[in-house]
């Protein structure tokens, strides 16, 4: 298990970025709980967690839980990370069946629900992300376990070259897709 140093860059922006996330989570529960009520605010935070979770291709949402297990118990962010999808897929399979009409309260859980109940095209959108959040969290792993010069030399000399390219064409396959899948839900983003 890798030791947590406040005065190593990287484990300073992991927990600042883990700390930035938590307060989004709790912030929007609120202000969801106030604009309609607490367990309609609830569903609705856990419905746009899973969206993160699920059809980002950055472990955002799976980070709030991957980060603090991988603290208290050394389990790798990306063994967690598998599991943490089949809870986000769990909670919208509960959600669409029981509590559908959550969906249409936001803009992201509309979205969220016409990618989930449409498997042509946008169930791509879930494979890119897996795909994409499941190499980050990978290397969110080796900054984790890399604390001294001579580890980051040894995680240089195995293939960093590899990685960086594999990192490369994924996300320029991830752009050229989202690109295509937002313009068929007819989402423009801005310039």
């Amino acid at each position: 298990m890798s030791k947590l140093s406040l005065q190593h860059p990287t484990h300073r922006e992991t927990i600042l970025k883990f700390l930035l996330l938590i307060v989004l989570l709790v912030g929007y529960f609120i202000w969801m709980s106030l604009k309609y009520d607490a367990s309609t605010g609830f569903g609705l935070a856990l419905l746009t967690w899973s969206f993160f979770v699920l059809c980002t291709p950055i472990a955002d949402g799976g980070f709030v839980i991957a980060f603090p297990l991988r603290l208290l118990f050394g389990v790798k962010m990306a063994l967690t990370q598998v599991a943490i999808w089949f809870i986000a897929i769990g909670i919208n399979l509960a959600m669409l069946w029981r509590f559908r009409g959550t969906y249409s309260l936001t803009f992201l859980t509309s979205l969220l629900e016409k990618i989930l109940t449409e498997p042509y095209p946008y169930w791509s959108i879930l494979i890119i992300s897996a795909a994409g959040t499941l190499l980050s969290i990978y290397f969110g792993d080796e900054m984790m376990d890399v604390t001294s010069h001579r580890e980051r030399e040894k995680y240089h000399a195995h293939g960093m070259k590899m990685k960086i390219l594999i990192t490369i064409g994924l996300g320029i396959l991830a752009v050229v897709s989202y690109y295509y899948l937002l313009s068929s839900l007819h989402i423009d983003l801005p310039k």
